[in-house]
């Protein structure tokens, strides 16, 4: 048999992650933040793309019926886990152009409507405009900087001083060593601890300390109160953190009224002078998902459409100004409007598939919504992903930094999804989530006198059922971060002395 060259044709099939599909997966991650900011860039970018507020405003239409649909209950919250959802996802969604922008089910909001809540920047002339600014906010570094000015004139001091001030984390402490100080101002350590000891005097006390240890001895040097006893006790914060009265009380040679009243001191300190100072701000969380209770006994899931980017295709302005371009100018110009459409139907897809992950979800958890954390099931991403037909990457996705406002709080989505604890009864498993609820209500009610111990609320569990061992229940308990029987017990005692 010769052997030559020759050509042939074959047909195969393989899966091509364009960067539409890339982009579209990454869309699907986002939160409604960053989902924000990059559609904020896409409309700076694409001449194609219009915010929906900033089209003319249509005549009010009659609901069309499957935006009607949406105010339905979607599920049954006295049914079981079994009862169907009453209205499919898909139906949530109109084909109209609001609908491809990504919103929610519910109410469209013209351009004219979010005057009442933001105000429209104009001034009526009533009212004190004096009372309605708000003052300025001093920064600790504002602050110590100023003292710093009046409490020294040498150039040298305050240079040390102001690289002091900005090596201060947000708790107050130094977060550089003196010797990389020094280093990094080229002069001596000596120099650097000479103003050290000046701006440690600086308010508020504990200021510039480089431990706990040091902070708390500044704040008692300024009570007058730092004794041989007060250091020992400062020297052994770890026999103090462990509720080990009786090593303590020999290492500071007091007795137990002493010991009480030391302890007493100590807790009245703040550990953190910079954050009483400056109180961190939370940023509160903006649910991705509203759930609400009918009046027919289920729940209605809407989205969000305060928090998503609403944007549109200007196809007035494509056709306008295609008619008129050159060779060169509608090539851009198809570009952009298939960028566009694309950026549109993606947006719809995503609020799609979260508002159909998130019904699901709360079908699978009912009991949670009904009757608590006692009653949440086991849960994992095969589950929601078989019920409605996606894979298990794109549910983990969806879940990611999305929130669910419920009668009960705001959820992340990932908080519904624990694991699952056998049965010693052959029944239903139990989920991993309300076994630690149990454990710390366990802890919560145990008195001085009957502190439980691993062994002890294994075999409560053990009792309602639970098939867990006692290092299950040890891991968990370190997980919330409680302390073990021994240590909960001198606690106790010291409370009621």
């Amino acid at each position: 048999m010769a052997i030559s060259p020759r050509l042939e044709l074959r047909q195969s099939q393989s899966l091509v992650m364009t960067p539409q599909l890339q982009q579209a997966i990454k869309l699907l991650q986002m939160s409604n933040v960053e989902l924000s900011a990059f559609v904020e860039q896409e409309l700076e970018r694409n001449p194609l793309l219009e915010r929906e507020d900033d089209r003319p405003e249509a005549p009010e239409a009659a609901p069309e019926p499957a935006a009607a649909a949406a105010e339905a209950p979607l599920l049954d919250s006295t049914g079981g886990d079994d009862h169907p959802l009453d209205v499919e996802v898909d139906n949530t969604f109109t084909n109209d152009t609001h609908a491809e922008t990504g919103g929610g089910a519910g109410e469209s909001f013209g351009p004219g409507d979010n005057l009442g809540r933001y105000g429209n920047g104009a001034y009526d002339g009533e009212g004190n405009v004096l009372e309605q600014t708000v003052g300025e906010t001093v920064s600790l570094r504002q602050h110590l900087t100023t003292q710093l000015g009046l409490s020294c004139a040498d150039p040298a001091t305050r240079m040390i001083g102001s690289y002091l001030i900005d090596t201060l984390d947000d708790a107050g402490y130094l977060s550089q060593p003196l010797s990389a100080v020094a280093a990094a101002l080229g002069c001596a350590v000596a120099e650097v601890e000479r103003v050290l000891a000046l701006v440690q005097g600086f308010d508020p006390v504990g200021v510039f300390a480089r431990s706990l240890k040091e902070c708390l001895a500044l704040q008692l040097a300024d009570r007058n109160r730092l004794d041989p006893a007060m250091q020992a006790l400062l020297d052994n914060l770890d026999l103090l953190a462990k509720r080990d009265l009786a090593r303590l009380k020999k290492v500071c040679g007091v007795d137990d009224e002493d010991i009480a009243e030391m302890i007493l001191e100590i807790r009245a300190l703040d550990p953190k002078p910079a954050a009483s100072f400056e109180p961190v701000r939370e940023q509160p969380v903006e649910p991705d998902i509203l759930m609400r209770p009918d009046t027919a006994g289920g729940w209605v899931i809407e989205l969000n459409t305060d928090t998503l980017p609403r944007v549109l295709v200007a196809n007035r302005y494509y056709v306008e100004v295609g008619a008129k371009a050159d060779r060169e100018t509608k090539t851009f110009l198809n570009e952009q409007f298939q960028s566009a459409n694309w950026l549109v139907k993606s947006l719809h897809q995503r609020a799609t598939t979260i508002l159909k992950v998130a019904s699901e979800i709360v079908r699978q958890q009912s009991g949670f919504f009904s009757h608590g954390i006692t009653a949440l099931k086991p849960l994992i991403l095969r589950d929601i992903a078989e019920a409605i037909g996606m894979h298990e990457s794109t549910v983990s996705r969806v879940t990611t930094n999305k929130y669910l406002s419920s009668p009960r709080g705001v959820y992340e989505l990932k908080f519904f999804f624990t694991q699952a604890l056998g049965s010693t009864e052959g029944g239903a498993a139990h989920s991993a989530e309300a076994v630690r609820h149990k454990i710390r209500s366990l802890i919560e009610a145990e008195t001085a006198e009957a502190v439980l111990s691993d062994d002890r609320i294994a075999e409560i569990l053990q009792a309602d059922g639970i098939d867990i061992a006692r290092r299950t229940v040890a891991k968990y308990r370190e997980a919330m971060k409680i302390a073990p029987s021994s240590q909960r017990r001198r606690e106790k005692k010291l409370r009621l002395a």
